[in-house]
């Protein structure tokens, strides 16, 4: 296939990034190593932006939560890295809980997630987070039908609570498709550096699709009418989804976009 390549294409091909991404995997394809580099330039100058909102968030006492919600390999974990990375990382915090303790399970199912919010300019960002309750445990069956039907009834009054508060809430869930899950768990079981991400409730993934589905409609009928919107970020494309993350978190919060940093 002929290529039409511009003379600003030549510049980044001949980059020491562009050259990176080029050799980097075979067989060479030059669209995908054009795209993987404007991706990188646009993640740094979006980076910066990040670092503008935590910022003001640190100089105006600002507390702020982003809930990530998505299938397992949706790309939750990756899209928080991107964000986080150039941040200082003693102004905020990821939280992603394993499952409750014996004392836990006796308290309020709110109770351990509120343990976890910010304190005056911090930032949390909840690798998952009580909408758990919503989808993952009704699937699997850590949960009985009248706890979820409690916490259905209490979410939206939670959330709005949490707004009065003064916490400033983002809501992303990450999709994708049944395809790309499964790719990606054949990825991760065939990377010795990845294995360890594979869980039992992963390995039940693809058999409960549908099911998943169905809690996850049932999860958006529910919080439509609540304070805080999901937004939905198509994720089959991972450089994609973590920009069209970054940029809702961006629009979400009104921070000083000239803030010098």
């Amino acid at each position: 296939m002929e290529l039409n390549l511009t003379q600003e294409d030549i510049d980044i091909l001949n980059s020491s990034k562009g050259l990176k991404a080029l050799l980097s995997k075979e067989p060479f394809n030059i669209e995908k190593a054009l795209r993987y580099v404007r991706y990188e330039k646009k993640l740094k100058k979006l980076q910066v932006e990040l670092i503008r909102l935590q910022s003001w968030a640190i100089d105006e006492n600002e507390r702020i939560i982003v809930v990530f919600e998505g299938r397992d390999a949706a790309g939750k974990g990756g899209a928080i890295r991107r964000i986080t990375e150039r941040m200082n990382p003693r102004q905020l915090r990821i939280v992603a809980l394993s499952k409750p303790s014996e004392d836990e399970k006796t308290q309020w199912y709110f109770q351990r997630y509120v343990r976890q919010f910010p304190k005056a300019g911090e930032i949390v960002f909840f690798d998952r987070s009580w909408y758990n309750r919503a989808v993952v445990e009704p699937v699997n069956g850590f949960c009985t039908i009248e706890e979820h039907e409690i916490f259905m009834n209490q979410v939206n009054d939670f959330e709005r609570m949490i707004t009065e508060s003064g916490i400033r809430l983002v809501k992303i869930y990450m999709s994708i498709s049944k395809r790309e899950q499964n790719k990606r768990f054949h990825d991760i079981v065939n990377d010795p550096l990845k294995q360890w991400k594979m869980t039992a409730v992963d390995k039940k993934a693809q058999k409960y699709w549908d099911v998943y589905t169905e809690y996850k409609n049932k999860m958006f009928a529910k919080t439509k009418d609540g304070v805080v919107p999901w937004k939905i970020i198509k994720a089959n494309r991972k450089t994609f989804a973590r920009v069209s993350v970054i940029n809702h978190v961006l629009r979400s919060i009104p921070y000083d976009k000239n803030r010098k940093v």
